[in-house]
C-alpha cells in the first residue's frame, strides 16, 4: 500500500456519531413532468404504490432502500431537484441535529408546527455550497392542507394559506436562486414563480 495512503488513513479522525435514530431515511424531492407517468415509473422502479397522492404532488414510502420520494409536477422543469433531506423519527431527533448543524456553523433555520407538502412537520433547513437546499424533519401528522401558517412553535417568516389544487405544482416551480418566505418549505425553498 502507497506511504501516503497509508498515513492518511491511519490519521483519519472518527466523525461524530450523527442524531438521526434508526429508521430515519433520506428524502429526494424531484420536480417531474407528468405525475402520472411518473408515478407508474416510480411504483414500478421501488416496487411499491405512493403513499400520498395530492393534486400536482406524489410521496413514496420506499423501505429497501430507506428512502422518501416526494415528487412535485412541474411541466417544463422534469427531471430536477427541488430539494433534499432526511426523515426521522421524532422532533428530538430534529432538535438535535439542529444543535449539531449550529455547533459546525452551519446557520440552519428552524420551523416548528409547519403544515408543508399535506403534512404537519418540525424541520430544520440548511443550504449546501451551491445551494441546494437540505431539510432534516419528522412528520407529526397528516393534513388535507398544501401548506399553511405555523401550528406553534418557531418559524422563519410569514406562511400563507393556499389552495391544495395548484399549490404543489407552485411549489415544484419555484426553482430560481431568489427566496420566498411565504412558500410551502419555508424561506429555504425558491422563490415561487405565481
Amino acid at each position: 500500500m502507497d506511504k501516503k495512503i497509508s498515513d492518511a488513513k491511519s490519521a483519519a479522525v472518527t466523525p461524530p456519531s450523527l442524531p438521526f435514530d434508526q429508521g430515519s431515511r433520506l428524502q429526494l424531492a424531484l420536480n417531474v413532468e407528468d405525475l402520472d407517468e411518473a408515478i407508474d415509473f416510480y411504483s414500478q422502479l421501488f416496487a411499491t404504490p405512493p403513499t400520498k397522492v395530492k393534486p400536482g404532488y406524489a410521496n413514496f414510502t420506499i423501505l429497501d432502500p430507506p428512502l422518501k420520494l416526494v415528487l412535485f409536477e412541474a411541466p417544463g422543469h422534469g427531471g430536477t431537484i427541488n430539494h433534499l433531506g432526511v426523515e426521522v423519527k421524532s422532533s428530538e431527533a430534529v432538535t438535535a441535529s439542529s444543535s449539531r448543524l449550529e455547533a459546525v456553523g452551519l446557520a440552519p433555520q428552524h420551523e416548528a408546527g409547519t403544515a408543508c407538502c399535506y403534512a404537519i412537520q418540525d424541520k430544520v433547513w440548511v443550504r449546501g455550497p451551491s445551494n441546494e437546499q437540505w431539510e432534516i424533519y419528522t412528520v407529526l401528522e397528516d393534513t388535507e392542507q398544501f401548506s399553511g401558517p405555523s401550528q406553534a412553535g418557531i418559524t422563519d417568516g410569514p406562511r400563507r394559506q393556499i389552495k391544495p389544487e395548484t399549490d404543489a405544482t407552485r411549489h415544484a416551480l419555484a426553482i430560481s436562486s431568489s427566496v420566498n418566505e411565504t412558500n410551502c418549505c419555508g424561506s429555504h425553498s425558491p422563490a415561487s414563480t405565481s
